[in-house]
């Protein structure tokens, strides 16, 4: 599930936080076209804090990002947006008094095909476009808030806690999907995820979190197959050598 060329989202030594309290300390990463990149750690890690600094939503205070080659400094969230950037925070971020074909026209005038093509991702909400959004299951929402970011045709797709009050089955059923439209459309995936061993499996890369500190980062496959890093890294210890 690797990806090739040159990375689409770049983070050096960024350092990012609140009131003028560091949460996230000189964090690189980067994620590429067609990547799936999974950002772990416990709660309180700084993996939110990290996506909302690379859309523009916190103020760094190190460090770079780029965008396909751009640098993003002092561009605004909404700049960020228009440059390629879609985030579906924590909670989804849709509006519930909308319908879910209404979701897909705010702000935007999708074709009837584009919509098309991105509700062949979730072809559960096909039936529902004129069910308004707070009448949605939990994983019916998420599909949504997935949708409309997709709608946006971006080059990196931030995702922040997916899974957060899903049933684990809806989860194992999102997540592929993320996988495929990686793959399919060439977006850099930057996800967010509780289930570690879910996030893994779609996952190229990853990077674990601990006090703000990258602990460890490396491919899916070795993080999941070492069992002894991963849990030294949540625990914010430094993963034994050997």
């Amino acid at each position: 599930m690797s990806a090739n060329g040159s990375p689409i989202l770049e983070v050096s030594d960024l350092t990012a936080g609140y009131d003028n309290v560091p949460v996230v300390r000189g964090l690189s990463l980067s994620a590429a076209a067609g990547e799936v990149v999974a950002l772990l750690g416990a709660n309180g890690a700084g993996k939110t804090t990290t996506l909302r600094a690379i859309s523009g939503l916190v103020r760094t205070s190190a460090g770079s990002v780029h965008l396909d080659g751009i640098d993003l400094d002092g561009v605004s969230p909404t700049g960020r947006a228009r440059a390629g950037i879609a985030h579906v925070p924590e909670g989804r971020g849709i509006f519930y008094g909308l319908t879910v074909g209404e979701h897909f026209r705010v702000g935007l005038r999708p074709t009837r095909g584009q919509i098309d093509e991105v509700l062949g991702y979730f072809p559960a909400l096909t039936k529902l476009q004129h069910r308004r959004a707070g009448l949605l299951s939990g994983g019916e929402q998420q599909m949504l808030a997935i949708a409309c970011a997709l709608i946006q045709t971006p080059k990196l797709l931030l995702l922040d806690e997916l899974s957060l009050g899903l049933a684990p089955v809806i989860v194992e059923r999102l997540l592929p999907v993320v996988r495929e439209f990686a793959t399919e459309r060439r977006v850099a995936v930057v996800l967010v995820e509780q289930h570690v061993r879910l996030g893994l499996d779609i996952a190229d890369r990853a990077y674990v979190l601990a006090h703000g500190d990258l602990m460890a980062s490396g491919s899916a496959a070795d993080l999941r197959n070492d069992t002894n890093r991963l849990v030294a890294s949540y625990l914010g210890e430094t993963p034994a050598l050997g």
